[in-house]
């Protein structure tokens, strides 16, 4: 039998193996492409927005965060965006690899075919077949014989077949090498002007950080004030929470105003929560978080130390709040100083979307993941769209971007 021989199956391998890799970076360079677009999105709507607020005239210190939230957005797409170019210098270096072993293994093949073409010919005639069936010991032997004629003739066309795949992919390899050294080079001029873009932001904030240094005292008295808020309206959320614990409860006969009496469903609701945790989507369609949870320094006046019991998501104007996970809606209260917000129950895990303008569910309704439950409002004074996402499990806080995707 006329076998492969082991070097061209060992090429053979390296390409299988090549092709599975391209693969896996292709999924990483679309997924890397997606949030380089939202990057992207984001960096636009912050501009926007700043540009609207300096027309306004609206304080210094929300033009400062505005340009700190698109300064930290332009240095996550730079980075992303060198990410890209990495992946696809890293896909060039394989795809150059595997032109060359196609390379070497076409010219092995066509060597191989053309000293079977010439040893065929040789022997072609109709009588040197005859004399070589004949000249057999025996039918055994003779029967051999007319398998390998038939075996030569099939490898002869394999062969042939062979090097026209070869070839083909070789054309391909060569058309995809040239688009991927295109996109890099895309890529490192959308980068470069990106970071002429960044310089020139960094400028404009070290500027109205100096206006900001001259009146500190001003400003941290202004930021305090805003925390008193900020710190009324938790405490009007946590006691809506034990409020609703309570209510709960009581037809259980519990008079537990901080722990849930769990049915079988609820606990499997929870369960099924719980399980999902970091895969949640995000409770906006698209947003990017201005306000992380807990005690933090001022991203202005670093002197004045902020809390927050959730996380604070920038969105479009009009944008929705989603729920994150199915569950019921266990109320709808106005808060002071921050619209409305709707709590959902997800067994004993709670999610709360605060500064609605208006609610399109009710207390008692089921929704499912995704959907939506109110408009978020805008601010007259800032000019911006922020949703207050806060997650409890019972009344205790939890951090949302343990449980968001990519949050």
């Amino acid at each position: 039998m006329i076998r492969m021989k082991a070097s061209n199956v060992l090429i053979m391998l390296l390409l299988c193996i090549g092709g599975m890799q391209v693969s896996y970076a292709q999924t990483d360079r679309e997924e890397l492409e997606k949030r380089r677009i939202q990057l992207r999105n984001e960096i636009t709507r912050i501009n926007e927005l700043r540009i609207s607020n300096q027309k306004k005239q609206r304080s210094v210190l929300v033009q400062v965060e505005d340009l700190g939230q698109q300064i930290k957005s332009t240095e996550d797409l730079i980075k992303l965006t060198n990410q890209q170019a990495n992946l696809l210098t890293r896909e060039i270096t394989t795809n150059t690899n595997k032109i060359g072993a196609l390379r070497k293994e076409l010219e092995q093949l066509k060597e191989d075919y053309a000293r079977m073409i010439e040893k065929s010919y040789k022997s072609k005639s109709q009588q040197s077949r005859v004399m070589f069936l004949l000249s057999s010991q025996n039918f055994l032997q003779a029967y051999k014989r007319i398998q390998y004629m038939k075996q030569y003739t099939n490898y002869r066309k394999q062969q042939g077949e062979e090097i026209k795949a070869n070839t083909i992919e070789l054309q391909q390899l060569n058309s995809r090498l040239v688009q991927q050294k295109e996109e890099k080079q895309k890529l490192i001029a959308e980068n470069r002007k990106t970071r002429a873009q960044l310089e020139q932001n960094r400028k404009s904030q070290q500027e109205l950080v100096s206006t900001i240094k001259k009146r500190e005292g001003e400003f941290a008295s202004q930021l305090k004030s805003k925390q008193s808020e900020m710190d009324e309206i938790d405490r009007a959320i946590d006691r809506m929470i034990r409020e609703s614990i309570a209510k709960a409860n009581k037809e259980s006969g519990s008079s537990s105003r901080s722990t849930y009496e769990l049915t079988p469903e609820a606990k499997a609701l929870a369960t099924d929560f719980n399980n999902n945790k970091g895969k949640l989507p995000w409770p906006v369609k698209s947003g990017v978080v201005t306000m992380k949870f807990g005690k933090q320094p001022h991203p202005v006046v670093s002197s004045v130390m902020v809390n927050n019991n959730g996380v604070r998501i920038d969105t479009d104007k009009g944008g929705k709040a989603r729920a994150v996970f199915n569950g019921t809606v266990s109320e709808v209260q106005a808060v002071k100083g921050a619209n409305k917000a709707v709590m959902v129950r997800h067994g004993d895990f709670i999610t709360i979307y605060n500064n609605l303008e208006n609610v399109f569910v009710k207390k008692g309704d089921a929704v499912s993941t995704e959907q939506e439950i109110g408009e978020i409002a805008t601010s007259k004074t800032t000019g911006k769209t922020t949703l207050h996402f806060l997650l409890y499990k019972n009344d205790q806080k939890m951090d949302p971007a343990g449980w968001i995707y990519r949050m």
